[in-house]
């Protein structure tokens, strides 16, 4: 039989070899991607389970967390301490009202958090969810510093009106803070004591949630800027001790200059941003990529070019992240593994780059 004829032939079988090794190679790179679409995250570990856990929070060591829960006989949030391996865990706050926005001092020898206990041993009443999602500005929520175990409390704010979501820089010379004391939800910067308060931010809309950088010259922090109808409908709700987060966009600002520069602009729900140690990153949480905004994903941020990565890849709820103080860990909450539906649980892993 003809060569040219012979579907055997040697080249014939070595074509074939190569288009089999090929399609090998595509289907175990698709199989690779498809099983580790996190990539960034190694060693995942659930270290809370049960109930609403968030907002958990690196000691400046890395060895422990502060977070809020609600759980076990407590109606609303209390401030919860552990170990990184989700062992001892501790709480800290009085266990009267609510409490948020807890943070460790950078020297581990105090702790802050925002309660309302001095106006009520009981939870205050949830907001009314006819007028849509909308999140609750307690006017007794004042911030409080105490030791790491949670006694010898001193109350550092006592404007009238909401004073919370407050942290550390990590020199531990100040404190920043959102507060409603001017009529508006202000970033506001002080020392530990309580001492020295100053105004930050001017625009009319929400700032808030701020972080500052590993090198304390930079904070990063959500924003709302609503105009027209829609600051109409933000200052109405305000007056009733409320607030829409449904448009927040990320911004930052050298603490030298107080200038505000946007860095996100995809009028979504952007929120809970970290600075990653090299100062170049940063993480938050969003649901940009959600037509229906429900789901929240965690994402990646180069200040400098402004390019985005998409980091978790759940199909409900990721937010609230922290980078450990040397870049190895990531710490976050979420709905995946829940029980029921809309739990929120603690999770941590290994950050690789």
């Amino acid at each position: 039989m003809d060569n040219k004829n012979n579907m055997n032939t040697p080249d014939t079988e070595h074509g074939l070899k190569t288009t089999l090794l090929f399609l090998f190679i595509i289907f175990a790179t698709i199989t690779t991607q498809a099983a580790e679409p996190e990539k960034h995250l190694a060693n995942l570990k659930q270290l809370t389970f049960g109930g609403q856990n968030a907002e958990a929070y690196f000691s400046y060591e890395g060895n422990e967390l502060i977070f809020q829960s609600t759980r076990d006989s407590f109606q609303c949030d209390a401030i919860f301490r552990m170990n990184i391996d989700g062992s001892d865990v501790t709480l800290l706050s009085s266990g009267k009202g609510v409490t948020t926005c807890s943070f460790i001092s950078p020297d581990s020898k105090s702790i802050i958090y925002a309660s309302t206990h001095l106006s009520g041993d009981a939870c205050p009443p949830k907001p009314d969810h006819s007028k849509g999602y909308v999140w609750p500005l307690y006017k007794s929520y004042d911030i409080f510093k105490a030791d790491p175990d949670g006694k010898n409390i001193v109350r550092l704010t006592k404007t009238e009106g909401y004073d919370a979501e407050g942290v550390f820089s990590p020199q531990g010379d100040k404190i920043i803070f959102t507060s409603l004391r001017t009529g508006d939800l202000e970033l506001f910067i002080m020392k530990p004591d309580g001492s020295e308060v100053e105004q930050l931010t001017f625009d009319d809309g929400y700032d808030g949630g701020a972080f500052f950088s590993y090198d304390g010259k930079w904070i990063v922090w959500r924003a709302s800027r609503p105009q027209g109808k829609q600051l109409d409908d933000y200052k109405s709700l305000l007056a009733e001790g409320l607030i829409r987060p449904g448009k927040l966009e990320l911004f930052i600002m050298n603490l030298q200059d107080q200038k505000p520069v946007q860095i996100t602009n995809n009028n979504a729900a952007n929120f809970g941003p970290y600075w990653h140690p090299d100062g170049q990153h940063i993480i938050f949480a969003s649901n940009m990529n959600d037509p229906k905004g429900r789901n929240f994903d965690l994402y990646l941020i180069n200040v400098n070019t402004r390019k985005i990565e998409q980091i978790t890849t759940y199909e409900n709820f990721d937010g609230f992240p922290m980078f450990s103080h040397d870049g190895k860990k990531l710490v976050f909450a979420s709905n995946r593994n829940g029980k029921v539906r809309g739990e929120t649980n603690v999770f941590i892993a290994d950050w690789k780059k």
